[in-house]
């Protein structure tokens, strides 16, 4: 079926027309034949088989068409930035001719001109759940006159995490019978069929099965190799291949930054995207690559959807997708509209797990070559530590100096200036903390590296007490605690208020010991408000201290000496021990 035989609204054939569009294809034409009466429609579809154009043209035709719908707005819900900033350029050729405003709203960059869209009345909007939330909640967006809903990649939304925000999301926008509700997904299961379920009316489902499930224009070649190999591999391929432009995938933000440093330092130019680079610079990345100013780029899964990108060359599969369905999306990106391509996949000792399920879910099993040695590249990086960043998206602001947070080559406790050099450091031999070190090493190492006064203290008492005899250890731990050169009596150990030296200490008689103690008294009841009665007169000296100690009004006489401490104690236990 052709679209200019649907009898749509001419400035709407016009954007058509000028976007190239002459026939339908089977998707878009399950969809035009049913949406057009507000029908619900739940769509399983491939990714890249026209979907979007489908629902947009049906916001639009009805728009224009249906004057109970002047003024109503259309919210199309995406998983990505980057696919939500495809769909609103789509929009904008489709919508070429019409009085509709579009805009994009996500996150990573500032709400200033998103805002600003809400105010000038913006009607068709694109957005990734979670800003659309908060502008919604912060009282910027109104979803109550939303006479569309469109999820579109919610296979892939669930698989992000999405789902509680979905939810939320229609919970703030008009019920099933005020809106139309388009799902589509490009595979079926049990979350998006309850979604379907639970916030559709009536949906009529479309269901487009593809002849292949992966595209016979694309070569596929999958090579058996180590993981400690596969920069080699790489290399060899780049050097081989020579694409004109190139995506590497790889399952993980830290790999996907540390492949890219690497092959820049083997003199290959390349840009890494991964979720958490700043959205201004994620965009620029993606179009430079469709300009051709880029032709290298490694990616994860962020990019394994939604991006057009004409004419790619080559795909590599650094690491296998721990999901089957990625792997169909990955080599997806290149052979499009009818054009070749080569997919390349490399299936390490950690990567082999993945393989039968991706050959099930492809229905085939992917052609595999020995890489023999004149495909291994010569790897510049080998035994450099790649430093990895951390990345604010608000601010563009690199936290904790730059550090990688789980990756081994992080450069978290390396000496200052260590990351030169494009962020690398030589690796050298590790030394391990338990094996291959003399302990005479060790020990001259902790002594070297603790303070003066611990350090004098080790050199001092850095004697070998289990050879020492119970006497020994007992008069070496007198000496080190007391002061004193030998054993003393409780009484005549060094007293701690006054200061006074081991001899003071030694020379200091009972009595003295008692006009203290008695001193020590008086003090504290001053200190309390306590009246202190007068001291008694003894050898005519008023306060001068008896022979027999100094007499307080209502005390006892004979004051009892002070109770031996901890230490004292501790002595008079080992004693009795040694004895019995």
């Amino acid at each position: 079926m052709e679209f200019s035989k649907l009898n749509l609204h001419a400035d709407l054939q016009r954007g058509i027309t000028d976007a190239g569009y002459v026939s339908c294809m089977p998707v878009q034409e399950q969809v035009l034949a049913h949406a057009f009466g507000g029908q619900d429609l739940y769509v399983q579809s491939q990714t890249g088989t026209g979907k979007t154009a489908a629902f947009l043209i049906v916001i639009f035709q009805r728009l224009l068409s249906e004057s109970l719908l002047g003024g109503k707005k259309a919210l199309i819900m995406v998983p990505t930035r980057e696919l939500a900033v495809q769909v609103e350029k789509e929009a904008k050729v489709l919508g070429k001719y019409l009085p509709f405003k579009v805009g994009s709203f996500y996150g990573g960059v500032g709400y200033t001109q998103q805002q600003s869209l809400l105010r000038d009345n913006v009607q068709i909007l694109v957005g990734t759940p979670g800003r659309v939330l908060d502008l919604n909640k912060s009282g910027h967006m109104n979803l109550m006159d939303m006479a569309f809903l469109v999820i579109d990649e919610a296979d892939r939304m669930f698989d992000m995490g999405f789902y509680p925000d979905l939810r939320k999301l229609i919970g703030v926008v008009p019920p099933a019978d005020r809106r139309q509700t388009m799902l589509f997904s490009a595979t079926l299961n049990t979350w998006v069929k309850n979604l379907a379920w639970e916030y559709t009316k009536n949906p009529y489902e479309i269901e487009i099965e593809p002849e292949t499930v992966t595209v016979e224009e694309v070569e596929q070649v999958l090579y058996h190799v180590h993981s400690v190999d596969k920069m080699r591999l790489l290399l060899g391929i780049m050097e081989r291949e020579q694409p004109e432009s190139a995506i590497i995938f790889c399952n993980t933000k830290r790999y996907t930054e540390i492949v890219a440093k690497r092959l820049r330092i083997n003199g290959i130019a390349c840009e890494f995207i991964i979720g958490d680079l700043p959205q201004i610079k994620r965009l620029k990345i993606i179009e430079d690559l469709k300009a051709g100013i880029t032709r290298v780029l490694v990616a994860t899964d962020v990019a394994a959807r939604g991006l057009d990108i004409e004419a790619l060359a080559l795909v590599v599969n650094y690491d296998l997708p721990t999901d089957a369905e990625n792997y169909v999306h990955r080599i997806g990106r290149t052979a499009r509209a009818g054009k070749t391509g080569r997919a390349l996949s490399m299936a390490s000792e950690q990567d082999v797990y993945e393989l039968s399920d991706i050959e099930k879910y492809i229905g085939k099993k992917i052609p595999s070559e020995i890489a023999g040695e004149e495909l291994f590249g010569q790897d510049k990086s080998e035994g450099l530590r790649i430093r990895t960043d951390f990345y604010d998206d608000r601010t563009d602001r690199r936290r904790n100096g730059g550090q990688g947070r789980d990756h081994p080559g992080s450069s978290r406790g390396r000496a200052p200036g260590a990351a030169a050099a494009g962020g690398t450091r030589q690796e050298g031999p590790r030394r391990d903390r338990k094996e291959g070190r003399d302990p005479r090493t060790r020990e001259s190492q902790k002594t070297q590296a603790a303070p003066p006064r611990q350090r004098s203290r080790r050199q001092e008492d850095g004697r070998n007490l289990s050879k020492l005899s119970f006497e020994e250890r007992m008069a070496y731990y007198r000496e080190k605690y007391d002061g004193g050169p030998g054993p003393k009596p409780a009484e005549e150990r060094r007293p701690r208020r006054n200061g006074a030296g081991p001899s003071q200490a030694s020379q200091a008689s009972p009595a003295s010991h008692h006009s203290r103690t008695y001193q020590s008294s008086r003090n504290k009841d001053r200190h309390r408000g306590h009246a202190n009665p007068a001291p008694v007169r003894q050898n005519g000296k008023r306060g001068a201290p008896s022979k027999e100690g100094p007499v307080r009004p209502g005390a006892p006489e004979d004051t009892p000496a002070k109770k031996p401490g901890l230490f004292g104690k501790l002595l008079g236990i080992l004693g009795k021990k040694k004895q019995t």
